[in-house]
């Protein structure tokens, strides 16, 4: 998969989760979209549903975690880790609920390059120390 169509994948679940998200009202002072509170009918009760919400909540609160340092380089790095890591866990669920034979090949593609991508930013971390 080329890097374009890596990026395309991971923007897809990410819009995907996010219109998720959007069909509650968010919580007062948080981003428009990102309401991690899925209280929607009865289809909020089925196992993906539940899965998918912890992988939400667990990346959002990875990201929201990490200070900020003023070094664009390394704040994009530090960000995009728990990012990936959360598309990696929405891919994993896709093949465990999914059927669908295409998303479920998109799954292991985003798995697949999103791992890759974590290495990478990880070698990257360890090879540019923070500045104190």
């Amino acid at each position: 998969m080329k890097p374009s169509s890596a990026l395309l994948a991971v923007f897809t679940v990410f819009c995907s989760a996010t219109a998720t998200a959007q069909t509650t009202t968010p919580a007062h002072g948080s981003a428009p979209g990102m309401d991690m509170e899925h209280h929607v009918g009865s289809e909020t009760d089925l196992p993906s549903t539940a899965a998918f919400q912890a992988a939400d909540q667990a990346m959002m609160s990875a990201m929201s975690g990490i200070q900020y340092t003023g070094d664009a380089d390394r704040d994009f790095v530090a960000h995009m880790i728990p990012h990936h890591r959360g598309a990696v866990e929405m891919a994993k669920i896709e093949l465990k609920y999914g059927k669908d034979a295409k998303l479920r090949k998109l799954a292991k593609d985003i798995i697949a390059a999103q791992d890759k991508e974590i290495a990478f930013m990880n070698q990257w971390l360890a090879a540019h120390p923070a500045q104190k």
